[in-house]
């Protein structure tokens, strides 16, 4: 099939090479000419066949809304717009409410997998009516992992959105409970080699998951993690499922405890959230912070809290999109 791609980021620039590594024609665009196949929405449009398919990979928030707008004046009766991003679910109500006016359709759709989707596949939870998801079926074969799970038509506009959503929140306990564990093994003294343990877990046990593949890579990379402050961030997902929780009467006190312990790894560095920093490092390419070098500042998110924060806000609509939580 012909798709557009908006959003080349870490996520979006190896969608497209998945895509076409089967057979697809994918036109891409971001703000960043380097990896831009056109120079603007508009030149993307215009190469597609009709029925356009456009797929937005970015920020979500404003960004996603902004451009969401902007293809609601390009495309046409019949296109479809699909919001690949970590957007919140209410918003894809709204999105496919200003596109229905106009003919055109809408599809919402988690997207798991992160910096190791090109190669493992992706996978997707989806919402919106049947025949839009039919348009879109050939890319969603694709970019999903071989073999019969990962993807799913989860139901209506906003469902895919709400169970990627609810999948982020199981992801902050999880990982929570490894890195507690963790900390303990570590503080307790018994243990010769706390590495070790974790990697015998690989196998033979109920705990085993890829969480705990990366939770042993990153020992392996940092013995001690050493190298990584205690801070890990949100980047909404959470907070989301802890509110709808509230919203539904359903009490969600994992989730709920793991989300408030990355608030507390802000105050005080956290060995708990050193472990939580180097899996989203492992599995989404996320930064960590590290020490400052003597005499200097440390690089990039090394910064203090107040700083980090006025540089994420700076670069709010850069066009990355976010990988996993």
């Amino acid at each position: 099939m012909d798709i557009g791609l908006v959003g080349l980021g870490k996520m979006g620039g190896n969608m497209r090479e998945r895509l076409r590594r089967d057979g697809h024609t994918v036109v891409g665009f971001d703000r960043n000419p380097e990896v831009s196949d056109v120079d603007s929405l508009a030149a993307l449009v215009d190469k597609l066949p009709t029925p356009k398919v456009v797929w937005v990979m970015v920020p979500a928030g404003e960004p996603t809304r902004s451009t969401v707008a902007e293809l609601g004046e390009l495309l046409g009766e019949g296109d479809v717009v699909v919001d690949g991003g970590n957007s919140r679910w209410t918003d894809d109500l709204a999105n496919a409410e200003t596109l229905q006016a106009k003919g055109i359709g809408y599809v919402d759709c988690g997207v798991s997998g992160g910096v190791w989707g090109l190669e493992n596949g992706y996978a997707l939870m989806y919402g919106g009516d049947a025949a839009d998801v039919e348009k879109v079926q050939p890319a969603f074969d694709s970019l999903k992992p071989e073999g019969d799970f990962g993807a799913v038509h989860a139901g209506k506009v906003g469902a895919g959105h709400f169970s990627k959503m609810v999948h982020n929140g199981i992801e902050y306990a999880i990982m929570q409970a490894y890195a507690e564990g963790w900390e303990l093994l570590e503080k307790a003294e018994l243990t010769d080699n706390v590495t070790e343990v974790f990697r015998s877990w690989r196998e033979g046990t109920v705990i085993r998951s890829w969480l705990l593949d990366l939770m042993v890579a990153a020992l392996d990379d940092d013995p001690g993690l050493s190298q990584i402050a205690g801070y890990a961030e949100d980047s909404g997902e959470g907070r989301w499922t802890v509110e709808a929780g509230i919203e539904n009467a359903v009490a969600t006190p994992a989730i709920t405890a793991a989300l408030y312990a990355r608030f507390v790894s802000r105050q005080d560095d956290s060995p708990t959230m050193k472990a939580v920093a180097a899996m989203r490092n492992q599995f989404g390419g996320h930064a960590v912070r590290t020490p400052a070098p003597k005499g200097g500042d440390a690089a990039g998110e090394s910064k203090a809290p107040d700083q980090a924060a006025a540089a994420r806000e700076a670069g709010a609509g850069s066009g990355r999109e976010p990988a996993e939580s």
